[in-house]
């Protein structure tokens, strides 16, 4: 028996996108749509565990005290930095 090929994240991505599409059409009957609603849940979970993955996998170089240090990219530094991407209209 052939093994099911894992997706990319961005097949994933792309299918779940699709599958909330359909479902928020309303062009699915109850069992068509609690099938997609389990597969929607599987494919995010895989999404998930591919980009906790991947941001293992990051690094980057910060430069302190005149060397240059590998920091992974979940560290206490990063998140700190992450205050960047934050959306702005929380503050009003």
């Amino acid at each position: 028996m052939a093994q099911k090929k894992k997706p990319t994240f961005e097949e994933a991505l792309s299918e779940l996108e699709e599958i909330t599409r359909l479902l928020e059409s309303g062009e699915l009957t109850l069992d068509q749509s609690v099938e997609a609603y389990e597969k929607g849940m599987e494919l995010k979970k895989a999404c998930y565990e591919m980009l906790s993955t991947a941001e293992k996998k990051l690094e980057y170089l910060e430069k302190k005290d005149g060397e240059l240090k590998r920091v992974a990219l979940a560290s206490e530094n990063m998140r700190a930095d992450n205050r960047l991407f934050e959306d702005d209209d929380s503050e009003d």
